[in-house]
């Protein structure tokens, strides 16, 4: 397995987790139709590295179990400790290039200037 680290600058914690998902709907893109779907998530943790993780996580199961090819967000909502967002794509066939989300060298801070940095690794 190769890794492939997903490095995410952002002005807010919402705009990390909306970056999150299109760099990864870039990776598993296909030639399918637009729109035809949209799934409902929402997940739970107290950190919000975790949480990333647990999104990306999420995103990958959805690939992979049910062929859903995510091409963006229309609704997302952070708070405390819970996501809840609704994601449009499309069935289809998604790339497999993404096998796991790993859990080192995982980060979200913010910066001085209101900003924020996340890190994240998948397995290609």
């Amino acid at each position: 397995m190769s890794e492939l680290e997903l490095a995410i600058e952002a002005p807010t914690e919402t705009a990390v987790f909306t970056d999150a998902l299109a760099a990864f709907a870039e990776l598993v893109r296909d030639d399918g139709s637009l729109d035809g779907e949209r799934r409902e998530i929402e997940l739970r943790s107290d950190d919000r590295a975790a949480l990333l993780a647990e999104w990306l996580e999420e995103l990958v199961y959805l690939a992979d179990v049910q062929q859903f090819v995510p091409e963006h967000l229309t609704d997302l909502q952070l708070d405390a400790d819970t996501l809840r967002a609704t994601v449009r794509g499309h069935r289809g066939e998604p790339s497999a290039l993404v096998k796991a989300v790993t859990r080192h060298r995982l980060s979200f801070e913010g910066d001085r200037d209101g900003g924020w940095h996340a890190r994240v690794v998948l397995d290609v």
